[in-house]
């Protein structure tokens, strides 16, 4: 009865348009007045305590320095240097969309961000070298959902923070799935190319590649510096993003001198304003997590996935299952916010190790990403794009088909996640 409850007036508040952290609130005041336990005071103090946390100051440093990288210049240079290397293979802009979004997602961690750059520089390139839209605009929105994937990821600090899980380790989870959706892609994309037979691109010279490396080498020093702190504990995730953001500022500033004042206030609103809706959408969903939680719905689910949780392999393909569907209407963080509590002790109860479940859980969710009729990044695509959802959504279903195909691979054998974090640890 709770959890029917819980799922009705949720998804009731959805469907009639309350934004997704009212929609939550509601929810936590269903839950009180069901349990005849209803505290004004409590719930308002459970929605400050969400947002009242330590490692959360991490996603609005990422999303600073997410918005530093586009509007300072050093996103742009990610992708000339991309363009130099690999411009001049056929279909060589695709692969250029690739290796920027795999260089792009060890810098931000934001899908959004990454694809909005991508599609703003690409996107007019590859028209006008005659590349099909549709194509064009799913690859770049596939090669998007890899920033979520590898560290820093925003949706990592945030699951990390909801569920108690090492942070750390969950960025470090994500770096050979990131690679191998980076060469997942590139495989497609061949196929792609060969059969509409794209045009070449001039080849850049040895002195120009060197160029664009010389250009590029402050943006590309980021990622090290991140990666690099995290992995011999020079620094916390949330230090990390103080680090990248002030590391952007700097080379946005001083180096490359592409963001004078007026644009930095600009940054810092549109950076505030993002940091204000994830917040408060944290906040709503940790006063549905502590009513969830006293009302013992992850017991009585347990109770009714039993059998489930006798074989980890069918528990992690019936949640994945579960979290496609649940992606197609629902954007990452509302999902990792109100799914996240319930699930994943349910997964410790089946034996999954916690950083392996968090890492396929977010990868899951970024899938939901790619699926209409949310589609969050499948938009933005259009939007930069100008282009009508129709071929978007046909563009992307080679990618996708892929990025499922790996995702069995990841249900089948955990190994391809934990095992090379048992090297790095």
């Amino acid at each position: 009865m709770t959890v029917a409850l819980f799922l009705m007036v949720l998804f009731a508040a959805m469907t009639v348009g309350v934004p997704i952290a009212f929609a939550l609130m509601l929810t936590a005041l269903a839950l009180m007045v069901h349990l005849d336990f209803f505290d004004a005071q409590l719930l308002a103090q459970n929605v400050q305590a969400g947002f009242d946390s330590f490692p959360l100051l991490a996603v609005p440093f990422f999303i600073l320095a997410g918005e530093l990288m586009n509007a300072g210049g050093l996103s742009r240079r990610i992708i000339d240097l991309a363009r130099s290397m690999v411009g001049h293979i056929p279909g060589g802009l695709g692969y250029v969309a690739i290796a920027a979004s795999l260089m792009l997602a060890s810098m931000s961690g934001s899908a959004i961000a990454d694809t909005a750059a991508l599609a703003t520089l690409l996107l007019p390139m590859m028209r006008k070298q005659n590349y099909p839209d549709g194509s064009s605009a799913g690859l770049i929105a596939s090669g998007g959902i890899i920033a979520p994937i590898v560290p820093p990821s925003m949706p990592m600090v945030i699951y990390g923070v909801t569920t108690n899980t090492s942070i750390s380790k969950l960025f470090l989870a994500g770096i050979v799935p990131g690679i191998l959706m980076a060469v997942s892609l590139v495989l497609v994309w061949r196929g792609i190319a060969r059969k509409v037979q794209l045009p070449v691109a001039d080849k850049s010279s040895w002195s120009e590649r060197r160029q664009q490396l010389a250009a590029s080498v402050w943006a590309l020093m980021l990622p090290v510096i991140i990666i690099g702190g995290l992995r011999f504990g020079i620094f916390t995730p949330t230090e990390a993003a103080v680090v990248a953001a002030v590391y952007a500022l700097l080379v946005a500033t001083l180096v490359y001198r592409e963001l004078n004042a007026q644009r930095l206030y600009r940054v810092l609103v549109d950076a505030a304003r993002t940091t204000g809706v994830v917040m408060f959408l944290c906040g709503a969903a940790t006063a549905a997590s502590y009513m969830v939680t006293l009302a013992d719905l992850p017991s009585q689910l347990a109770e009714s996935m039993g059998p489930l949780l006798q074989s980890p392999i069918l528990f992690m393909a019936v949640v994945c299952v579960f979290l496609l569907a649940v992606g197609m209407v629902m954007d990452l963080t509302p999902t990792i916010l109100i799914l996240a509590p319930v699930l994943a002790p349910l997964a410790a109860k089946a034996g999954i190790d916690p950083v392996y479940f968090g890492f396929v859980f977010i990868f899951v969710g970024c899938l939901g990403l790619l699926t209409p009729p949310v589609g969050t990044v499948l938009n933005v695509v259009a939007g930069v794009g100008r282009l009508r959802m129709e071929p978007v959504i046909k563009g992307v279903l080679p990618f996708l088909a892929v990025y499922v195909a790996m995702l069995a691979l990841l249900i089948v054998f955990p190994s391809i996640v934990l095992g090379p974090l048992k090297l790095m640890f």
